[in-house]
């Protein structure tokens, strides 16, 4: 009805000629100007029933977007303590030096820290948990100390890593850090390592030491040799003999050996299914690892190395008089090696990250074994009283 009387609505020059043409136009337009009247409050009430449902729907997306800005707020907000996230919420000035000490990516802090821990457990006394101070200092030192061989690993590597595309984004290749600015934090790395290794007896001092040729000369070995995970596993396992020292005021090699022989062949394992993620650009850029060397064969590689990890536990576990629990762990740890290499795709590079990072699980898997294995054991003495007492009585 509306849109029909705005269609016969009269202009006011077209209502003069009609006047001057029809004497009846003035009743016309009485008519129309009465009719316009009428509808303006309509109009009118239409109009204010606009603007206010146009007002809420506007109040409503508000309402609507802030609480979803607030919830996102909060999400913002909220404390993660991922490494990833801990890094990328870092001050900017800072996050370039955690990248290269490898903060954000804490696996191999865990795979140089583990053996450490083992080697601890090791030494504790029958029947009882491993000194949780000294698992600490060597905690804050493999962390310290893995950052440092990152950062020795990024400053030989800086050409290298600029052909690569998983690491091109790392601090110095993609110019974050300058080789000086890296020289400074490498020197305040090692001054952090030292002042922990300083709190352990002087026999562990001196051995920890020793270590520093191995750490600086790694990264060399992928230039001149197939086998630079051979010396990985040289200079990550330290600890398996640092921290028995550190406990027992020097190794003992009947036990400490087969443990660092086993932990060589366990880094061997590892490392090789990290190294199948660069193949392609290691053939490119002229860097040499066991991943190239064994290819195809590379499963019956890993599982020799497996065995040769096994046997030493067995080993180490047999010279320390190790329990049930001790031995269970290591059938679980064959059982988990096992697994990785009948289900490892090594032209997948996800997969080989995935069965790599598994081995931190490994790790904690014979760590759990060790302590309730030590647990489970009766010293000597204990068991020296016990088999008196039962003789005595009648």
């Amino acid at each position: 009805m509306w849109k029909l009387h705005n269609s016969l609505r009269v202009l006011p020059f077209q209502r003069g000629i009609l006047g001057a043409v029809n004497p009846t136009s003035l009743q016309f337009n009485s008519i129309e100007s009465h009719r316009r009247q009428d509808l303006l409050p309509i109009h009118h009430e239409r109009n204010q029933a606009s603007v206010f449902l146009h007002s809420y729907m506007r109040t409503l997306r508000w309402s609507k977007t802030m609480h979803h800005n607030k919830f996102a707020f909060i999400q913002s907000r909220h404390l993660s303590l991922k490494p990833a996230d801990v890094v990328n919420a870092a001050p900017s000035t800072i996050q370039p030096y955690l990248k290269l000490m490898r903060a954000d990516k804490p696996i191999g802090t865990w795979l140089l820290y583990l053996p450490c821990t083992w080697s601890i457990s090791l030494a504790a006394q029958p029947g009882s948990l491993p000194d949780f101070y000294t698992l600490a200092l060597f905690g804050l030192g493999a962390w310290v100390m893995r950052g440092a061989g990152c950062t020795i690993n990024d400053m030989w590597d800086r050409d290298f890593d600029k052909a690569v595309t998983r690491t091109q984004d790392r601090p110095i290749a993609a110019g974050d850090v300058s080789m000086y600015q890296a020289l400074a934090f490498l020197a305040l790395q090692l001054s952090v390592g030292l002042s922990i290794l300083l709190q352990l007896n002087n026999y562990s001092i001196v051995l920890g030491a020793s270590s520093l040729v191995l750490v600086a000369s790694y990264p060399l070995m992928k230039r001149v040799t197939f086998w630079p995970q051979a010396f990985l596993g040289l200079t990550f396992n330290w600890g398996a003999l640092l921290g028995w020292a550190a406990i027992r005021g020097s190794c003992d090699w009947s036990v400490v050996l087969p443990l660092y022989i086993s932990c060589i062949a366990w880094t061997l394992f590892y490392d090789t299914v990290y190294a199948h993620q660069d193949k392609d650009d290691d053939v490119l850029i002229g860097v040499k690892s066991t991943a190239l060397l064994f290819g195809e064969k590379t499963k019956p590689w890993l599982a020799g190395f497996a065995s040769v990890f096994v046997g030493g536990l067995t080993v180490t576990g047999i010279m320390t008089e190790q329990t049930l629990p001790y031995y269970a762990a290591v059938g679980l740890t064959m059982a988990h090696l096992g697994t990785q290499i009948a289900t490892l795709d090594i032209n997948n590079g996800d997969d080989c990250w995935k069965k790599f990072q598994s081995n931190k699980r490994l790790g904690l898997i014979i760590l759990c074994g060790i302590v309730a294995g030590t647990l489970a054991k009766v010293s000597k003495d204990d068991k020296y009283k016990k088999d008196n007492l039962s003789n005595k009585q009648p």
